[in-house]
């Protein structure tokens, strides 16, 4: 309601007044939800070592602490036909060449038939008892599917192929990029060839910063 001569009452000039600091506070919060949308938006991953992942006891690790040096890749099982002549041809390249340049990275997957069941730290214990392995082991994942793990699924979009079967192998160089891969009942030989290449190309290259 006006007050005589057409001027607006006092209660209307309020109410005016509190619609705009409503608007106004309205628009500030849609500007910071968009904002922070795309500050919590997540990046794109570029390369293997960028990812975190769970080790067998469930703790977080960031891959970062593998860049600079090679990293083979494997999805393992521990009941499966090919579980221990792979342990054993692994454990040995991953003594051969030692932690310094290069590490083995196990990680359990149990979507290929009934070879790989139970929690993960008893998988590790499994691996290690039995066969003797000393290289790490990440938590139990799913590379098939919506439910992938991002740090493999990141290694078979890399290579445009998925794993058909376990012990399958992707060789990571130390800028976090799949190089090569192999797949499961290929030999050892071949790939023990390109993963001593690698290394000795990281081993002068670190000779040269010197």
């Amino acid at each position: 309601m006006e007050a005589l001569g057409g001027y607006p009452t006092k209660s209307s000039s309020l109410r005016a007044k509190r619609l705009r600091v409503l608007l106004s506070m309205t628009v500030g919060v849609g500007c910071l939800f968009l904002l922070q949308t795309q500050l919590v938006k997540p990046r794109k991953r570029d390369d293997f070592y960028s990812f975190e992942v769970k080790d067998a006891k469930g703790r977080t690790v960031s891959l970062e602490k593998y860049r600079g040096k090679a990293s083979l890749v494997v999805n393992v099982a521990s009941r499966c036909e090919h579980t221990e002549s792979n342990y054993r041809s692994l454990q040995e390249l991953h003594r051969e060449l030692g932690t310094s340049h290069f590490n083995v990275l196990a990680f359990p997957c149990g979507q290929f038939g009934d070879t790989e069941h139970g929690f993960s730290r008893d998988i590790e214990a499994f691996a290690k008892s039995t066969h003797g392995v000393t290289f790490p082991f990440f938590s139990k994942i799913k590379i098939l599917g919506s439910e992938a793990e991002p740090a493999f699924r990141f290694l078979t979009d890399s290579v445009q192929k998925i794993p058909k079967w376990n012990f399958w192998k992707f060789l990571v160089n130390p800028e976090g990029k799949v190089v090569r891969f192999w797949k499961t009942d290929e030999p050892i030989e071949s790939i023990r060839q390109e993963v001593t290449a690698l290394v000795r190309e990281i081993i002068i290259k670190k000779r040269g910063e010197l």
